[in-house]
């Protein structure tokens, strides 16, 4: 049994894996966090600390006995100051490993909301240059599959979301030519067990954290969908990279982009910005991970996504919308 903190720990992600911990009563659990807790009654196993990242004294005697620390610390400052203080301060403190605020995909490109997830990895990569320091790794699950259950929600914590693959009505969008282009999903029990594996892990922690549960292309994706829903082929918009790069896209319809963090009085503007970015992500293959630690857990069965569908969507109600065949795709 080791001492286990979370950072930014009343965040959605974070709760979804503390609970996986916690089910399996092997570690100590810390939470650090800005905000109060979140429960006042004590949990045993569960420890809380209001965090200031300024307080660097009071944030080294937190960690002091932490084996491994995981962050999930959002910021909108790209380069990334509050992690940087969290990274200093846990080499001080002596804690063994650290996993940044990855929890997303490998490549950033076109994703600039991302862009302090590349700060840090270019900040941890420099402080083990010349001695390792800290051991880290990168978790990287890519696409949660459980949003294609949208507006269905398939997840304890994380709030589905609307994206530009939209099993409900049946319709998709993309960019011209990326139909072969693939990304990685996986679900987020999975993708929880997994790292809750990986804190048991005796060896050591690769760089670069890959959890793949199914790859698909986007075609493959498409017709998935038609299947789970029914077998009527999806409406599918395609639209020019040109024409989302420059803002210019016209589709009959677009995703909403919903998360805690976003104010609803921006919701409308960063959808737009999100979707496009997303769209140009997925055909620069950046939501395609490796299968670093499938390879690691070797006897962890993952769950396919066409299983997991099929099952979510079996019995669902039937909606409809404008229909275009699935060969438009080729």
């Amino acid at each position: 049994m080791v001492k286990i903190a979370f950072a930014g720990g009343s965040g959605n992600v974070a709760q979804e894996i503390m609970d996986v911990l916690f089910e399996n009563k092997k570690h100590n659990i810390l939470i650090l966090s800005r905000k109060d807790a979140l429960v006042q009654k004590a949990t045993p196993g569960i420890t809380w600390a209001k965090t200031n990242y300024s307080d660097t004294n009071k944030l080294a005697q937190a960690l002091q006995g932490v084996h491994t620390l995981l962050s999930f610390v959002s910021e909108e400052d790209s380069s990334s100051p509050n992690q940087k203080t969290l990274i200093d301060v846990a080499v001080q403190a002596g804690v063994k490993r650290f996993a940044p605020s990855e929890w997303a995909t490998s490549g950033l490109s076109h994703l600039g909301w991302y862009a302090y997830k590349g700060e840090i990895r270019k900040y941890l990569e420099e402080l083990n240059k010349d001695k390792k320091h800290l051991e880290y790794t990168l978790f990287q699950p890519g696409f949660f599959v459980n949003h294609r259950t949208h507006p269905h929600q398939s997840m304890k914590y994380v709030q589905s979301t609307e994206l530009p693959f939209d099993f409900e009505n049946r319709r998709a969008l993309m960019v011209n030519g990326s139909c072969d282009d693939e990304i990685s999903l996986v679900t987020v029990d999975d993708f929880s067990n997994v790292v809750a594996r990986a804190i048991d892990f005796e060896g050591e922690w690769p760089v670069i954290g890959g959890i793949r549960g199914t790859i698909i292309s986007i075609r493959e994706l498409i017709a998935l969908g038609e299947k789970v829903r029914g077998g009527t082929p999806f409406h599918i918009e395609k639209v020019q990279a040109k024409d989302i790069e420059s803002g210019k896209w016209q589709t009959s319809w677009a995703p909403k982009l919903s998360h805690p963090s976003i104010p609803p009085e921006y919701e409308e503007v960063f959808s737009r910005v999100g979707v496009a970015s997303i769209l140009l992500a997925i055909s620069k293959n950046a939501y395609s991970v490796s299968d670093d630690w499938n390879r690691l857990l070797p006897d962890y069965k993952f769950t396919a996504a066409k299983d997991f569908l099929s099952q979510a969507w079996g019995g669902k109600p039937q909606t409809s919308t404008e229909i275009v065949d699935l060969k438009a795709l080729v």
